[in-house]
């Protein structure tokens, strides 16, 4: 079903609008209430773009590839893109985006991005397919996911009740991003308390914590002993989470790949997480939301 251009998926109790601009969620409701945050430029417009073919910023808003240059958007091409609806039901769409003129003046690659969505009565399902049509040339790519969930999720729950709950404790040292929205090069103490990060606005005062040698592939993020919802992204190696402080949303972002450091020359062959896809070959990366709830203790 769609309207309005929108695809919308429904099973039991979840449902979900799918935008072809950028193959973007624009809405997530279990059981009658919106869970997904609905943008607000007065703070931050966007709500889930997908990222491709980078993960964050670009030195100087400019990437290179064999001795090229050319100007990057921040996060890439794909949320600047709108979609081909290839097919839809009640359950399911699949959207479709190719290079075009416009994705060559700023990535001059060949690809196929297919993007998948799933709805069933537990989860909600995001899969997404870069493709490599060369027959000869790699194709440099990451694929990063950016959902922003309200915060408080819990109405009437305070904002400082919520956390983030990892699957394994994480105690490596994580990255933070500086004003031009490059990572540091060095590492910073964890403020993940062995499995749990008690989320408070001080932790956003410079920008996105940048968990980049995660050892989970789930997390949670909710009041504990009440509903939350869980995250999923079994092939996506690092982790980004993000807010503006007082803002009222809290992301929560898969990636493969990140921002590269300070004095970074901005080669794509050398970006942190990038995967150079063989010719005929593929990169896939998988995204599920569930609603789901944690003990207390």
């Amino acid at each position: 079903m769609s309207a309005g251009g929108r695809s919308l998926l429904a099973a039991g109790g979840l449902a979900a609008e799918i935008d072809p601009q950028g193959a973007e969620l624009r809405s997530f409701r279990i059981d009658g209430r919106e869970w997904l945050w609905q943008g607000d430029p007065a703070w931050w417009a966007g709500q889930a773009p997908l990222l491709f073919p980078v993960i964050g910023r670009s030195p100087g808003g400019r990437a290179r590839w064999q001795g090229r240059a050319f100007d990057m958007p921040p996060h890439g091409v794909a949320r600047q893109s709108r979609f081909a609806l290839r097919e839809v039901d009640g359950r399911r769409a699949l959207l479709e985006l190719r290079d075009d003129e416009a994705t060559r003046a700023h990535y001059p690659f060949a690809f196929h991005l297919e993007v998948e969505w799933r709805i069933d009565e537990a989860s909600l399902a995001m899969r997404v397919v870069a493709r490599n049509p060369s027959a000869t040339e790699v194709l440099p790519a990451s694929i990063g996911f950016h959902p922003a969930f309200a915060w408080p999720l819990v109405p009437g729950a305070a904002r400082e009740a919520h956390v983030v709950r990892f699957e394994k404790p994480e105690p490596a040292p994580i990255r933070s991003i500086d004003a031009d929205g490059l990572g540091h090069p060095s590492g910073l103490p964890t403020p993940v308390d062995g499995a749990t990060l008690r989320l408070d606005d001080r932790l956003f005062a410079a920008d996105a914590l940048i968990l980049d040698r995660l050892a989970s592939r789930r997390a949670w993020f909710g009041v504990p002993g009440m509903h939350g919802l869980r995250v999923d992204f079994p092939d996506c190696p690092h982790l980004g989470i993000w807010t503006k402080p007082g803002a009222p949303y809290l992301c929560i972002e898969p990636w493969q790949g990140f921002a590269p450091g300070i004095g970074d020359d901005g080669d794509l062959a050398r970006r942190p997480g990038i995967v150079l896809v063989p010719p005929g070959g593929a990169l896939e990366r998988n995204l599920v939301l569930s609603p789901d709830v944690v003990p207390a203790a």
